[in-house]
């Protein structure tokens, strides 16, 4: 945690929690489409309060600690991180709604132009899909304080103004993007069913991608269908890719589909892979319930020894060895922890409420 706030707070990212990894620069921006652009939309949403990104997307000890830095520092945070009034938005909705209602893919871009990528727009009206996308959320935007709201923000707007499925919301995007993207699948499992990680991608069960809230992971679990789209010449990708499908498996999330182009670099999905890669995500499968059942034991075996060496360690009044294997317990297995490793943290005087 970096150095207490010095100004007045607008968003959680002010506080110095990082939520991805740097990414690169900004991308190039493809050539613009038909489509609604500098779109306004007007309905906050609780999900993308300040409150509930905390809650949802850091791990329970650093959320903890919020308030007290906050009020060391005499700050405060403002209710939602953004000013929806200030913001604009691309929006594609195909001529013909499907009878079951339309199916929602929220785009996360690297670059902070709103764009509907070229060619998509037929793929779009094949499979009755809404395409929106917020201008200002690239990759020099804050995670946190914009593009993770900001997407949140856009679901909540369409769904509020157009026939949506709800068993059919997207989160998507392209490189850095796409690693944004997968952190608010993790984070909102209740909001999207889905994620298509075009050329980006991360592990989870880390200080930087904290497991949610066990209610939410669950649902995760059994819900969320992961897509992976990876040109076959994007070799660093390919390798995150990989790493980030085993993290899957470790923690238990198996509807996983890949998609790997042949003789494509880092480059958004064209309309084809695209077509391909949304017929993926709209066709999950759910998990063998016997696999997911010995899996969520084997975690939960191995969170609850480290829950009882924290405890040993402090009943031995070693604090700072419990400390420090309470901040990796929190860094690992997140939300699954609480609310357990919140009690353990005011018996080792950790800085928590």
């Amino acid at each position: 945690m970096r150095s207490p706030l010095r100004t007045t707070t607008r968003s959680l990212f002010a506080l110095g929690v990082s939520l991805v990894a740097p990414c690169a620069g900004p991308e190039s921006a493809p050539t613009p489409l038909t489509g609604a652009r500098d779109v306004v939309f007007t309905d906050d949403s609780p999900l993308s309060s300040n409150t509930e990104l905390a809650r949802r997307l850091l791990t329970p000890l650093t959320a903890a600690r919020i308030p007290q830095l906050l009020a060391q520092s005499g700050n405060h945070l403002s209710e939602q991180p953004v000013n929806l009034a200030e913001e604009k938005f691309v929006l594609y909705v195909p001529a013909q709604a499907p009878a079951r209602g339309y199916a929602l893919l929220v785009f996360v871009p690297p670059w902070q132009q709103s764009r509907l990528p070229e060619g998509w727009h037929g793929v779009l009206d094949r499979y009755g899909i809404i395409f929106v996308s917020a201008a200002r959320s690239g990759n020099d935007a804050s995670p946190l304080g914009r593009r993770m709201p900001l997407a949140l923000l856009a679901a909540h707007n369409i769904m509020q103004r157009y026939a949506v499925d709800s068993e059919r919301v997207y989160i998507g995007g392209f490189s850095g993007g796409s690693r944004v993207a997968l952190r608010l699948a993790l984070g909102y499992p209740d909001v999207f069913r889905g994620a298509l990680l075009n050329a980006g991608s991360d592990p989870i069960g880390n200080a930087d991608r904290p497991l949610p809230q066990r209610e939410l992971f669950i649902k995760f679990q059994e819900s969320t269908r992961l897509v992976y789209v990876t040109g076959d010449e994007d070799p660093a990708s390919l390798t995150m890719d990989v790493k980030s499908m085993h993290s899957m498996w470790d923690w238990c999330v198996f509807d996983i589909d890949t998609e790997v182009t042949p003789r494509a670099v880092h480059e958004r999905a064209t309309p084809v892979v695209l077509a391909k890669a949304l017929r993926a995500l709209l066709n999950p499968v759910a998990p063998d319930p016997g696999k997911l059942a010995a899996c969520r034991s084997s975690v939960e075996a191995k969170l609850n020894a480290q829950l009882e060496q924290v405890q040993s360690l402090l009943a031995a009044g070693k604090r700072d060895d419990a400390q420090k294997l309470l901040q990796e317990v929190d860094a690992r297995f997140g939300g699954l922890a609480a609310p357990r490793s919140l009690e353990l943290a005011r018996q080792a005087a950790i800085a928590t409420p």
